[in-house]
């Protein structure tokens, strides 16, 4: 019986075996030598994001500032003061100037800083409806102008953020297209980071600006109530001093 044919076989076998060792080990090696992929966070992509980022953060802590202070500026108790009105009947009806003026300082808002002007009108001896009402909706033009303000620097938020992220995307371009020309396709992790760098401040510019836009119109409409419900105030204060004859 010829024992050569079992012999090579097995001396195959083993060679087999040995380099499928030979290959787990180098695989193993592999995965233990490979790096971890890098965790993105805020600031990694904050960092990514370049010199257009800094003013892309001025003006979210802009758009939180104004939307807080509009939150406490545009009240309806801040616009109308209702508590004021039975001190401000009580005057009408004894057709006392002086203490209509006390009852609007006594209750401060918009509607009595608006109304002062009425008494003081009729105090100067300007006692007609057509004076009153004058001296009333010029008044109101200069009270209610101050807290449209701010509403309308969340518009001027809203439109500057896309503005100054598409900068920033040209900014991120302009950088990659200089790469090329100066080292061309061999490093495409620097047209990566630049790339990057055009992206996220395009998408931070929007992340800005939708918000901002919808606190504008939510605090404009909220304005346009309040005021709204000023000048309803005014007319049936103003009726009121015509009934009593504080007026004529």
């Amino acid at each position: 019986m010829n024992t050569t044919y079992p012999s090579r076989l097995s001396s195959v076998c083993a060679g087999l075996s040995l380099l499928a060792v030979q290959l787990h080990a180098q695989s193993e090696a592999v995965i233990e030598v490979a790096p971890e992929p890098e965790s993105v966070t805020l600031w990694t992509m904050f960092q990514q994001g370049g010199w257009a980022m800094y003013p892309l953060l001025a003006f979210s802590v802009a758009v939180v500032g104004l939307a807080v202070y509009c939150g406490l500026l545009i009240r309806e108790k801040r616009f109308t003061q209702p508590e004021s009105l039975d001190d401000l009947r009580k005057a009408i009806a004894s057709q006392d100037a002086s203490a209509g003026l006390a009852a609007c300082e006594a209750h401060e808002g918009y509607m009595t800083d608006i109304l002062q002007i009425a008494f003081q009108t009729v105090e100067e001896g300007h006692a007609t409806s057509t004076a009153v009402n004058e001296a009333l909706e010029e008044r109101a033009s200069k009270v209610l102008a101050s807290p449209l303000v701010f509403v309308q620097y969340l518009q001027v938020v809203a439109s500057i953020s896309p503005m100054m992220g598409l900068l920033g995307t040209v900014s991120g371009m302009v950088k990659a297209f200089r790469n090329i020309a100066a080292q061309g396709l061999g490093k495409p992790e620097l047209l990566a980071n630049n790339i990057s760098e055009a992206l996220i401040t395009t998408a931070t510019g929007l992340l800005i600006a939708i918000p901002a836009l919808m606190a504008y119109f939510y605090f404009k409409n909220k304005y346009l109530a309040a005021s709204s419900g000023i000048y309803e105030q005014l007319g049936s204060i103003t009726r009121l001093m015509a009934k009593h004859g504080m007026v004529k």
